[in-house]
């Protein structure tokens, strides 16, 4: 089952930029039946009970987004895991793009 998160309403600012992700060798990861490249983008995600930091992880093209902007986000996957004892929640997407005219500054 895949659960998705509703952004509306959500104001979504990127805190650092894309980088590539990597598995623990450091080689870039790539999408398990298509071969896309993945890529990692933190964000600062706001609305009106306060903020949190995600990382947002893509696939494809690296996302044309840069630092303080405010990003539209298509289809937010939450995927909860749990290894070794730790557990957490990864974000996924299937693209990050620029909310045009705006920026976060």
């Amino acid at each position: 089952m895949k659960l998705y998160v509703d952004t509306t309403g959500k104001q979504v600012t990127v805190s650092r930029g894309t980088e590539p992700k990597n598995d623990q060798n450091g080689n870039q990861r790539s999408e398990k039946g298509t071969g896309r490249l993945m890529w990692a983008t933190q964000v600062f995600v706001l609305d009106e009970t306060g903020g949190e930091v995600i990382t947002i992880t893509t696939a494809g093209e690296k996302p044309n987004v840069t630092v303080g902007q405010l990003v539209s986000v298509e289809q937010l996957e939450a995927i909860p895991w749990a290894t070794n004892g730790r557990n957490g929640v990864a974000f996924r997407a299937v693209s990050l793009k620029p909310m045009s005219g705006a920026s976060g500054k």
